[in-house]
């Protein structure tokens, strides 16, 4: 599953104690295998070229993908008789309201290190977009995908470009396309010029030919980002895996036209003191205690942004909870046996936060960093906390932290998206409590009562979020409604 970090782009100091072992071992001595694996650039010409017939993997139907929109068509075809149709659904339809997938190769995966380019012809029943369209995705464990997002459609057939980032990294690769659409703002209206004419959010649908890697020669790279090319400073403890997010590369293509890239950290080449810090497949092993700032370039070109890591030595164990299984509602912790699977990363607009699920000694905590607003979203499965006293949460917080306000919402029945996102908050139909904890030390665990007073005192049989305020970095554990 791809996971999304967006950074605001104002100037600010990261400084928060990113905290995890290696969940599992990197071996940071291993040579580059190889490349012995099948160059075949096709992926879909009149068929799938190394695919097999069953060669679309859909997203998570859970997530709102529509499995029924994707076929073949020996109607339309930009060369020979076959292309890919795929039917865009409407905002409304139940089967899904987005489409989208993978295509994947079915064996070993593909040496793709003498081309330059993926590319395909598309066309329209309208002039929509297609979301995002890209490779380097396999569902399993691929650190490599590469996107264009917003690809403007025609109704005619045309050529796309999407330049491959860093080709010699891509030695055994399985992930060969993927696209991402849904239903488009079409104006309904002969003259959009006139001042009467309005949209309507409508299906669509597009079609594909002629699926291949090549060799281009005209792509040049123009500049590219790191961190949303923001300076930032993170504290970390040894051990600790700090992800690189935002990362892009802008090329200017032979047509003439100027893209930009949304690009996995992996691809691109660090300059780090290795005694502090390893960045493997773009991520970032905190080492032994010292400081070092990371940057990165791609095809020789230095991105911008930075990262400077302070490592803090041993991390900080949580003590554990003291109470007992039964009178505990779990939502996060590794003592207890959690009562939901919460989303941390629920995407709320304006949000600044980067949220991630790091491992210490086979502990899980949650790490936040620059957090002006965000949640942990109970996916869609409200709990009922009437019988509960407090909510327990474990806090470590750095030197510069204000203050962080937890906001507990009991959000009455069927408020959830299946996105795991919320509609709001409808007047009348919720409750909450909003606390702010004082005197918390820095460097240590902070164990922190929470009182389900304020309106969750008469109204906590559907609680179904925690909004996190400020901070702006901080670590939680052991997250629980418990019976004083």
């Amino acid at each position: 599953m791809m996971k999304n970090f967006k950074i605001t782009k104002y100037t600010f100091l990261l400084i928060v104690a990113l905290i995890a072992t290696i969940g599992c071992e990197r071996d940071l001595t291993d040579e580059v295998v190889p490349a012995t694996f099948p160059n075949t650039p096709d992926i879909f010409t009149d068929a799938p070229v190394g695919l097999t017939d069953e060669f679309f993997d859909s997203f998570d139907p859970a997530l709102g993908a529509n499995t029924q929109g994707f076929g073949t068509d020996e109607n339309e075809a930009f060369e020979g008789n076959v292309s890919i149709r795929i039917d865009v659904p409407g905002p409304n339809d139940p089967d899904g309201t987005f489409i989208g997938g993978i295509f994947k190769d079915r064996g070993e995966g593909r040496n793709l290190t003498q081309y330059d380019a993926l590319t395909f012809y598309a066309k329209g029943s309208i002039t929509a977009a297609i979301g995002t369209v890209g490779f380097g995705v396999d569902f399993e464990d691929g650190n490599f995908p590469a996107s264009r997002n917003n690809i403007q459609l025609t109704t005619g057939w045309k050529k796309y470009i999407i330049p491959i980032p860093n080709a010699s990294k891509l030695v055994q690769e399985k992930g060969m396309f993927l696209f991402s659409a849904g239903s488009y703002d079409v104006l309904q209206d002969d003259n959009p010029f006139d001042g009467d004419s309005f949209s309507d959010n409508i299906g669509f649908t597009f079609w594909l030919d002629e699926i291949r890697f090549e060799t281009l020669g005209t792509n040049l790279t123009t500049g590219a980002q790191i961190l949303g090319a923001q300076d930032q400073t993170v504290e970390a403890f040894t051990g600790s895996e700090i992800e690189i997010p935002n990362c892009t590369q802008s090329f200017s293509l032979g047509s003439g036209e100027n893209i930009t890239l949304d690009v996995a950290p992996a691809y691109f080449d660090y300059n780090v003191n290795p005694s502090v810090a390893q960045v493997v497949d773009g991520v970032v092993i905190v080492g032994q205690e010292g400081a070092t700032t990371i940057t990165a370039t791609i095809d020789n070109v230095l991105a911008q942004g930075s990262l400077e890591v302070i490592s803090n030595g041993a991390f900080p164990v949580p003590d554990d909870p003291t109470q007992p299984q039964n009178e505990v509602i779990s939502i996060f912790s590794d003592f207890y046996t959690n009562a939901v699977n919460p989303n941390f990363t629920p995407g709320f607009g304006g949000s600044t936060t980067i949220a991630t699920i790091q491992q210490i000694s086979g502990n899980n905590v949650a790490e936040y960093a620059n957090n002006n607003f965000t949640g942990i979203n109970f996916d869609n499965s409200p709990v009922d906390a009437s019988a509960m006293d407090f909510m327990n949460v474990d806090i470590l917080v750095p030197n510069d932290v204000t203050s962080i306000e937890f906001q507990i919402r009991d959000i009455g029945a069927n408020q959830m998206l299946e996105t795991n996102q919320f509609t709001g908050f409808p007047e009348g139909d919720d409750a909450d409590y909003r606390f702010t904890p004082t005197n918390l030390t820095p460097g240590q665990w902070n164990r922190v009562p929470i009182p389900l007073a304020g309106s969750l005192a008469t109204q906590r049989d559907n609680i179904g979020a925690i909004i996190l305020v400020g901070g702006p970095n901080f670590i939680l554990d052991n997250i629980y409604f418990y019976i004083d």
